[in-house]
């Protein structure tokens, strides 16, 4: 009995340790119950998403941009088929160890990878990063080949843009391309995410939200490899809606043509409704490259071209007018009642203040009827002096000049027009007697483009109408949009300009004497078409500059025409600027060509089988410009002209 109860007591457990035993099992099993009732009450939303993102991936589905035509219907801009490589960072696994592997099957480097990951870095996980762009058959199959190691690869197929070769309409159409960092950050961009393409330029840029239409999404279910293995729904893209262009392609195509191998710009118009029919300039790019991704190399052969090719010359070239701007001085001179009886002797140039100015010749007689044809500067010397820079100011802004026109494409130039209050606020000094008389013949301070020309040259041969000039028929927007797009690119628009009949009379006879016998342009004369207009000489150095200065490609002057038909309201007008083309006249053959393919077009649909002879293209220029196939990307205004005295309008 005495060792029974020994072994009893030796048996029993110390009770402060069954305690301690029993409190440790209550706060585990407190633990444990707190746990649980995180993660199934307080926790249960967010990890029923957790659960369906690792079962659900949203696949975005890219809209289709609309396609582009010009007025006949004639596609000008398509799209094609193409695949691209997405990067998924919603697995579980270390990028950074399958970069090497990714980067060699993709032909690419690491550091190129390296260098998206940290542009997303702070993008959503769920948001694919764009990796290749129209990835090629052999990467494809790397992609589907390595589907179980490397599920964070993924492929979509979207429509990519098939734009015209050899950077045909470039300027006009502008590119896509995938919207910038600098671009997130511009208010415009608000709505738009990394990787999203968007319209760069021209047409492309002006009309993106109308061509861009809307992206979709696929919700599929992929399995714990990545791998798809249904489909759970569908957001359908809403495609781009597609464009008609006023452009006309076989006018379009002749003025290519008549600018292959030459630096400038052609712009054709329709007068009657601002219908800009073509417009090229040179040299050019190929959009092609930027819609995929845009080689280091090809930028840096845009970067280094002197001849500037992503600049629009016709909109965007801001150079001195020359002998063009006498037209709006003959215009001012008339309506002013101080060109009608004013005739002057001219002995090759004038003296004012002091100083000699040059004309190119010893025209003998000239009035109002014959400055034009001549383009005598002693005559528009004169008038400029009798006039005063105010007064020809007020005349050149009331159809145009110094103002955006309005048209629909993204960065117009204003050009400049010089008067007293203008000199006084921008370079703070007064305006001098003597800087009048080289205005007066388009010289000096003053600048304007080839569509501004086009345009104000068209409204007074019109009869003082002036048209807001465009790329797209009102019809094809609706009225909101339309409203928004007169806000986003403002400019003069439509304008009427007091014109007497008897001074239209005057202008436009005048106008069609310039192509004929005794005018500048006679080499550009078309037999059975009444075609008028105005050549023009613009000197780029000085002639003190000049002597300094060996002579080649850069002092060679800048030719300018402005050419219609008929001669009154005008169913067509281009202007023509070739830069150092030398003279006027080289640039009116230009424009003939382009007159030449309206013409044979109109008489075509009239029945009339008589066509007029294609004009050969002008010859070069000794030491010209270099050739358009040459491509380059910074956008600069061209250099000033200012010089007393003249280049000879005549060869």
């Amino acid at each position: 009995m005495e060792s029974q109860e020994k072994f009893s007591r030796e048996e029993k457990l110390d009770a402060t340790k069954l305690h301690v035993a029993q409190y440790l099992i209550a706060l585990i099993l407190l633990g444990l119950g707190v746990g649980l009732w995180r993660l199934q009450v307080l926790g249960a939303d967010s990890y029923r998403v957790l659960a369906e993102q690792n079962r659900i991936r949203k696949v975005p589905v890219l809209a289709p941009r609309g396609k582009i035509f010009d007025r006949e219907g004639r596609i000008i801009v398509d799209n094609y088929p193409s695949v691209s490589c997405y990067l998924l960072r919603e697995q579980q696994k270390n990028l950074q160890a399958d970069l090497p592997r990714i980067a060699q099957g993709l032909h690419m480097q690491v550091d190129q990878i390296d260098a998206l990951l940290k542009r997303y870095a702070y993008a959503p996980k769920y948001q694919p990063i764009p990796l290749k762009q129209d990835i090629t058959p052999d990467e494809q199959a790397f992609i589907e080949a390595h589907r179980n190691e490397l599920p964070e690869l993924q492929t979509l197929e979207e429509e990519r843009r098939l734009y015209p070769r050899d950077g045909f309409m470039a300027h006009v159409i502008g590119y896509v391309g995938e919207v910038s960092e600098n671009d997130l950050n511009n208010s415009k961009f608000a709505f738009y995410s990394p990787g999203d393409v968007v319209g760069k330029g021209g047409i492309e840029e002006a009309y993106d939200e109308i061509l861009r239409g809307q992206d979709g999404s696929r919700d599929v279910i992929v399995n714990s490899h990545g791998k798809e293995v249904g489909l759970m729904g569908q957001e359908v893209a809403r495609p781009g809606r597609d464009l008609r262009l006023t452009i006309d392609l076989d006018l379009q195509k002749a003025a290519e043509r008549a600018l292959e191998g030459k630096n400038g710009a052609i712009v054709a118009m329709d007068p009657h409704t601002g219908e800009i029919l073509a417009m090229a300039s040179r040299p050019t790019f190929d959009p092609n490259q930027f819609s995929v991704r845009l080689t280091k190399a090809y930028w840096n052969q845009i970067l280094t071209d002197p001849n500037h090719p992503l600049l629009n010359k016709a909109i965007q070239a801001q150079l001195a007018p020359g002998s063009t701007f006498k037209v709006i001085m003959t215009m001012a001179g008339l309506q002013e009642n101080v060109a009608q009886d004013m005739k002057v002797t001219c002995n090759g140039g004038a003296t004012f203040y002091g100083h000699f100015f040059a004309c190119d010749r010893s025209h003998g007689y000239v009035d109002i009827h014959n400055a034009l044809p001549y383009s005598c500067d002693t005559f528009y010397y004169t008038l400029a002096n009798r006039l005063g820079i105010d007064t020809m100011a007020r005349y050149a802004t009331s159809v145009g000049i110094g103002e955006k026109t309005g048209v629909d494409l993204p960065n117009e130039a204003a050009g400049v027009m010089p008067s007293e209050a203008w000199k006084m606020k921008v370079l703070h000094d007064k305006w001098y007697a003597g800087e009048t008389i080289s205005v007066g013949i388009g010289q000096g301070a003053i600048q304007a483009t080839p569509l501004q020309l086009a345009r104000a040259l068209s409204g007074i041969a019109s009869g003082g109408v002036l048209r807001r000039p465009h790329l797209v028929f009102d019809e094809e927007l609706a009225p909101d949009e339309l409203s928004a797009l007169h806000d986003t690119y403002p400019g003069s628009g439509e304008k009427r300009v007091p014109l007497t009949p008897e001074n239209w009379q005057i202008i436009t006879d005048d106008l069609a004497n310039v192509t004929g016998p005794i005018g500048t342009a006679a080499s550009a004369h078309l037999e059975g078409v009444d075609f008028a207009g105005k050549t023009g000489t613009a000197q780029v150095v000085s002639h003190s500059a000049l002597s300094k200065v060996a002579k080649g490609t850069n002092t060679l002057p800048n030719a300018w025409f402005v050419g219609m038909t008929p001669r009154r309201n005008p169913d067509i007008v281009v202007a023509v600027l070739w830069e150092h083309g030398n003279w006027g006249n080289n640039a009116a053959n230009l424009a003939s060509e382009v007159i030449t393919a309206f013409v044979n077009k109109q008489r075509q649909r009239a029945g009339n089988l008589v066509k007029l002879a294609e004009v050969k293209p002008a010859a070069g220029v000794a030491g010209s410009a270099a050739s358009s196939n040459a491509a380059t990307g910074a956008e600069t205004t061209a250099e000033k002209a200012a010089a007393p005295q003249t280049q000879s309008e005549t060869p």
